[in-house]
C-alpha cells in the first residue's frame, strides 16, 4: 500500500481530515519532509523519548516534549484535560507543557467519552504524532507544530467541580489559592518557581560539597534561646518543661566547630512566632553555613563565589565581588541598614546647622532633595507621608514643593528661624522647582522616617512612569554594625545575637561605652532587601561570659556553650541566607508565599488543613496543658 501524500511548501504532511481508508494507510506509514517511517519503527524510536523525566513511568513523553522530529512516533501522554473544542480537539497539560490532541472523526466512542469529562480530569492518551498544517501552528508553544492523532483515551481520574479554573487571566485571590494549594500549584508560574527553587538548592549543595563542606542535620526541638524573636513552645510529657522550635541552628553549628566539623552547611528549617508578611513566614528556610579558622572577609568571599555559581541565567549576571558599605554610611546616606543602592536619591546630614544639637546628643536633622525632573508631589502622596510621619512621634517632618530658594526660606522662618532655614538651603544647594523633605528630632527616628520616605517616593515616581531604579540585581554588603542596641527600658540588647564577636579594636570600650563597640557582623542586601546575615563568633569563653553579663543573660542557661568554648573551640564564623526571600526577588514575586510549596497564610495558618487546630482533652492532660480561654 502507498500512503497518500499532500505537498505544501516543499514538505509532505498527512491531511488533517481523512477518510477511513486513509486511516488504515496511516496505521502502517507516516510521511513527512520526504521521509517515510514504518509505524512499527516509529514505536521503537519513541523509546528514545523515555529520558529521565519519563523513566519508571508508563508515559513515553511529557506534554512539553514533542517536536517535528517526533512525527510518526507512537506515544503515550498523561496529564490534565485543560480544554476541548469542536468535539475534535483536546489540550492535554502536565507539569512540562501542553499538547494538542485530535480525535478521529469516526471514533464516536472516544468523542462521547471526552465530551462528558470536566476540565482537570486526568487522562492517558495513546496516539501518533502528526505535523500540524503550516497555517495552523502555534508559535507560542514548544509543541505548537505537532498534534497527537488519538487512538485511545483512558480516564485515570475524573475531576469533580473545582472552586476555580487553572486560567492565568482569572486567578482567584490569594486566600483561595492558599486554601486549594494543590490546584494553585498547577499554574505554570508555580511550576516554574518550585523548579527554579529546586535547581538553586541543588547547585548550592553542589558548590559547598565541592568546597569540602559537610551537610549536617541539626535538631528542630531545642531549648529557648535568649534574645531574638518570639519562639514556638512545644509541650512535653514532663510537667512544666517545654521544647522550643529553633529560630536557627546557631548554637548547634558553633558546637559542630568545636567538634572539628570545620566546614558545615545545612538547608535548615527555622521557626519564629511572628505575624506573616509578604517577605516573612513563621516557618522558613535558610542556607546555614559555618566555617572554622576564617575571617569576615573569608565568609563574604565564600558567599560571593557561591552566588556567582548558582545565579540563574534568566536573571543576568552579577559582579564577582560585591559593593561594601559600613553601617554608619548606610544609615547616613540611605536611612536604612538594608539600603537600596539601585537608585541615587541620598540623604543629606544637616544636624550641625540646628541649635538643638548642643542640648540633645541624640539629635539629628536630615534632608532629601528631589530635583525638578522628578518633582511630582501629589496631594495623595503628601497625605501618605504625613500619616507615615505620625508613626515617628519624636520627629518634626516638613515636605515642600520649592518655587524659589528665597520663597522657601521665607516660609520656613517661623518654624526653623530665618537663619537656620537659610543655612539649610545653602548647605544642600536648594534648587528652584525641586521638592524638599526635611526631618529633625531624635536621630534614630529621623533616619528611620527619611529612609522610608526615600523608598516610598521612588515607588511613587515609578508608578507614575519614571524609571528610577536601575535594572538588574544590586548587591551590597553592610558591615561594622553596632554590637549592642538599647531596649526601651535602657538595657542593652544584641543587635545581631549574643554570640557575635566584638571588633577587637573596640574591646577597650566594652565596659564603659558598650554602644560604641562595633560587631564583626555583616549583612548582604539585594535591591534593598536583606537576604543574608552573619558574623564572626565569640570563641573565648571568658569574653562570652562577659557579654552574657552585659545582656543580663543567666549564664547557667548557657552553661553548655561556655563548656563547649572552654574545650578548645577554634575561631569561627558563618552566615545564613534566607532562601525564600532570595528566590522571591529573583523570580519577582509579590510574596515569598509564591516560592514556597505550602506556605502559611497571612495570619500564620495552614489554609489547606486548617492548622493550628484544637486537640482532645486527653492530649491536653497528657501534656499538662490547661486552656484558659
Amino acid at each position: 500500500m502507498f500512503a497518500r501524500r499532500f505537498r505544501q511548501m516543499g514538505n509532505f504532511y498527512i491531511k488533517r481530515y481523512f477518510k477511513q481508508t486513509e486511516l488504515q494507510v496511516l496505521q502502517r506509514y507516516r510521511s513527512y519532509s520526504g521521509s517515510v517511517y514504518l509505524v512499527d519503527e516509529a514505536m521503537n524510536e519513541s523509546v528514545k523519548l523515555k529520558q529521565k523525566t519519563n523513566k519508571y513511568t508508563f508515559r513515553t513523553c511529557t506534554c512539553g516534549q514533542l517536536t517535528l522530529q517526533n512525527v510518526g512516533f507512537r506515544v503515550v501522554l498523561c496529564g490534565w484535560l485543560e480544554f476541548q473544542r469542536l468535539d475534535k480537539f483536546i489540550i492535554l497539560r502536565d507539569a512540562y507543557g501542553q499538547t494538542q490532541c485530535i480525535l478521529k472523526e469516526n471514533d464516536e466512542e472516544i468523542k462521547e467519552k471526552v465530551k462528558k469529562l470536566p476540565f482537570e480530569s486526568i487522562l492517558k492518551v495513546t496516539g501518533t504524532v502528526l505535523a500540524r498544517p503550516k497555517d495552523m501552528t502555534n508559535k507560542k508553544l514548544p509543541t505548537g507544530e505537532i498534534e497527537i492523532l488519538v487512538d485511545d483515551i483512558q480516564v485515570l481520574n475524573e475531576s469533580s467541580e473545582l472552586p476555580f479554573n487553572i486560567r492565568g487571566f482569572q486567578k482567584p485571590k490569594e486566600a483561595i489559592r492558599m486554601q486549594y494549594r494543590y490546584l494553585d500549584l498547577r499554574f505554570p508560574e508555580m511550576q516554574k518557581n518550585l523548579r527554579v527553587r529546586s535547581d538553586l538548592l541543588f547547585k548550592m549543595r553542589q558548590f559547598l560539597m565541592d568546597s569540602d563542606f559537610v551537610d549536617v542535620e541539626t535538631p528542630t526541638l531545642f531549648k529557648a534561646t535568649p534574645g531574638g524573636a518570639q519562639e514556638f513552645i512545644v509541650p512535653t510529657k514532663f510537667p512544666g518543661q517545654f521544647y522550643s522550635l529553633v529560630q536557627s541552628p546557631q548554637q548547634f553549628k558553633q558546637i559542630l566547630m568545636a567538634g572539628a566539623i570545620d566546614r558545615y552547611f545545612q538547608i535548615a528549617r527555622c521557626y519564629r512566632d511572628e505575624t506573616s508578611r509578604p517577605d516573612r513566614q513563621p516557618e522558613f528556610t535558610q542556607l546555614d553555613i559555618e566555617m572554622s579558622f576564617t575571617t569576615a572577609d573569608g565568609i563574604m568571599e565564600l558567599v560571593e563565589d557561591l552566588l556567582n555559581y548558582v545565579w540563574p541565567d534568566f536573571v543576568g549576571t552579577i559582579p564577582p565581588r560585591f559593593k561594601r558599605i559600613k553601617y554608619e554610611e548606610a544609615m547616613e546616606l540611605y536611612g536604612s541598614d538594608k539600603p537600596d543602592v539601585s537608585f541615587d536619591f541620598k540623604l543629606k546630614n544637616c544636624s550641625e546647622i540646628f541649635p538643638q544639637t548642643s542640648v540633645n546628643m541624640n539629635f539629628g536633622a536630615y534632608c532629601l532633595q528631589i530635583p525638578e525632573k522628578y518633582a511630582s508631589l501629589t496631594k495623595k502622596t503628601k497625605e501618605e507621608f504625613e500619616s507615615l510621619a505620625k508613626q515617628f512621634p519624636a520627629v518634626k517632618f516638613v515636605q515642600n514643593k520649592i518655587s524659589t530658594k528665597s520663597n522657601w526660606i521665607s516660609r520656613m522662618k517661623q518654624l526653623l528661624t530665618e537663619g537656620v532655614a537659610a543655612k539649610v538651603a545653602d548647605e544642600i544647594g536648594l534648587l528652584d522647582n525641586s521638592i524638599l523633605f526635611l526631618g529633625y528630632g531624635d536621630k534614630n527616628q529621623v533616619l528611620g522616617l527619611m529612609g522610608r520616605i526615600r523608598l516610598l517616593y521612588a515607588d511613587h515616581l515609578e508608578q507614575s512612569g519614571h524609571e528610577i531604579r536601575r535594572k538588574g540585581m544590586h548587591l551590597a554588603w553592610v558591615t561594622d554594625f553596632p554590637l549592642f542596641e538599647l531596649n526601651d527600658d535602657g538595657s542593652l540588647n544584641s543587635a545581631h545575637h549574643p554570640f557575635t564577636a566584638p571588633n577587637p579594636e573596640d574591646l577597650h570600650l566594652l565596659q564603659e561605652t558598650p554602644l560604641k563597640v562595633r560587631a564583626l557582623a555583616y549583612d548582604l542586601v539585594l535591591n534593598g532587601n536583606e537576604i543574608a546575615g552573619g558574623s564572626i563568633r565569640i570563641h573565648d569563653p571568658v569574653l562570652q561570659e562577659n557579654i552574657f553579663k552585659l545582656l543580663n543573660i543567666d549564664a547557667s542557661s548557657m552553661k553548655h556553650i561556655i563548656e563547649m568554648l572552654s574545650s578548645g573551640c577554634p575561631p569561627h564564623g558563618g552566615i545564613a541566607l534566607g532562601l525564600d526571600r532570595l528566590l522571591s526577588i529573583l523570580l519577582k514575586t509579590k510574596s515569598i508565599r509564591d516560592v514556597i510549596a505550602f506556605p502559611k497564610g497571612a495570619e500564620g495558618r495552614d489554609l489547606v488543613s486548617g492548622a493550628p487546630s484544637s486537640v482532645s482533652e486527653r492530649d491536653l492532660q497528657m501534656y499538662h496543658i490547661k486552656c484558659i480561654s
